[in-house]
């Protein structure tokens, strides 16, 4: 399977020397908004509103959306559905961390130890297959930039990074207005069925909502 949703939204947040992430706590509710998609787009989930439910729990064969799916299995487990907030609070702490042990594993980065000011073990993840990260950038500017109409995952992708007002990690060097307006437009368009645009809708609102209240706080 391609890199996912959530690998990609943590492989633009990685910096590709240090391996430090930045904005590391929005990149990973827009990585947990990225899990949730792909389990959309996989028929595995659906968001109707507020509300997210599982519709079919047969395995998609990506360990990472599989694993997610048996947490969010268990975590629904004697409710229909739950609401997506509750959900994307619940997992961005993890999501973000289990979508660069994934690229580990595909040997896209490395895992790399290292102790803050020498006493404090820290984790970094430099990049060690440059291919996907320079595919994924020239994906998002040929839409955003370029004005090419997106396909279903990218214009997805386009709007988790929007909703979690991820721009300057996209597009570190351009301004943030242009972008925003471009990557709103293409979260509203038709880029995609009812059901899907829906539940990007559905993600956009709560993680709108989730990111303006831990940014105040």
């Amino acid at each position: 399977m391609p890199i996912t949703l959530a690998e990609e939204i943590m492989l633009l947040s990685l910096n590709d020397e240090s391996g430090v992430p930045e904005q590391r706590q929005a990149a990973g509710w827009a990585a947990a908004g990225g899990i949730l998609l792909e389990l959309v787009l996989a028929g595995r989930a659906s968001v109707e509103g507020k509300y997210l439910r599982l519709t079919d729990r047969t395995p998609t064969g990506e360990r990472l959306l599989d694993d997610r799916m048996a947490l969010l299995d268990a975590w629904l487990r004697g409710r229909e559905r739950r609401r997506v907030t509750e959900w994307l609070t619940k997992d961005q702490g993890k999501a973000g961390n289990a979508a660069v042990e994934s690229l580990c594993a595909r040997g896209v980065v490395v895992e790399r130890q290292h102790r803050a000011l020498g006493l404090f073990p820290t984790r970094r993840y430099p990049e060690a297959d440059g291919a996907p990260e320079t595919e994924l950038r020239r994906r998002l500017q040929a839409v955003v930039l370029g004005g090419v109409a997106p396909d279903e995952r990218t214009a997805g992708l386009i709007a988790l990074i929007h909703a979690a007002k991820l721009h300057r990690l996209a597009f570190p060097d351009v301004p943030r207005k242009p972008v925003a307006d471009r990557m709103a437009g293409v979260a509203s368009g038709q880029w995609a069925a009812e059901s899907v645009r829906a539940a990007i809708a559905g993600m956009q609102a709560a993680m709108a909502a989730v990111v303006v209240v831990t940014a105040a706080s």
